[in-house]
């Protein structure tokens, strides 16, 4: 193996869907309008936000609480904004130490890092602050790359970026939107963790019970 490639929430960080259901409720009253067709419309949007069809967030926000019937301000949109940006950094700034100290020695050890990671613009934005950004040699973000996991694109473009085939590559995520099968499927030895979530129960293939496992498959 060659390449390490990783998924971000869930994985290398928390996924916190407790903190976002709260955050999202939060973000339609902000909106002015029903906290819980907010979320579920929010919700429904996921592919959509994914591959950045509606820009940046603000501008997401706002299409979004229009859908809902709402016609919020451009101060009710920074609101919002403010909300959701801050979550993105509380989440980022949540990776344990061992996963750092993992990533650390991987790229020690000569191996080329790579995050393949279905998100939003603001984690985007947020990304070259956080702890983890050092660790990696290349990033292909969904809003990015206009691709979103399980398609096949978004792995190739990490893959190409560090000039590796994807059978050269260990993959390694919680199991959600389907990465798992997608990843093997293109020929990446992969793994399963459960470190903060377990998001794919009937995974056949290897698993790990925390990120610093991985240690193991150097």
């Amino acid at each position: 193996m060659k390449a390490l490639l990783s998924d971000l929430f869930s994985t290398l960080v928390p996924g916190g869907d407790a903190e976002r259901s709260l955050v999202n409720a939060r973000m339609g009253a902000a909106l002015g309008v029903d906290a819980t067709a907010f979320q579920q419309a929010f919700d429904a949007a996921s592919y959509e936000r994914f591959i950045g069809a509606y820009g940046d967030l603000p501008n997401t926000l706002r299409v979004i609480a229009e859908r809902c019937g709402g016609a919020p301000t451009d101060e009710q949109v920074q609101e919002a904004t403010n909300l959701r940006r801050a979550l993105a950094q509380r989440l980022l700034g949540s990776a344990p130490a061992t996963t750092l100290s993992t990533l650390a020695a991987f790229r020690a050890a000569g191996w080329r890092i790579g995050l393949v990671s279905n998100i939003t613009a603001e984690t985007q934005l947020q990304w070259p602050s956080s702890s983890l950004s050092p660790y990696f040699d290349t990033t292909a973000f969904s809003a990015e790359v206009g691709a979103a996991k399980p398609e096949p694109a978004i792995y190739l473009t990490a893959c190409n970026a560090l000039g590796v085939d994807p059978a050269d590559c260990i993959y390694v995520g919680d199991g959600n939107d389907n990465e798992l099968p997608a990843a093997a499927s293109l020929g990446m030895h992969t793994i399963r963790t459960v470190e903060h979530a377990n998001s794919a129960p009937a995974w056949p293939g290897p698993t790990i019970n925390t990120f610093a496992e991985l240690g193991a498959f150097q």
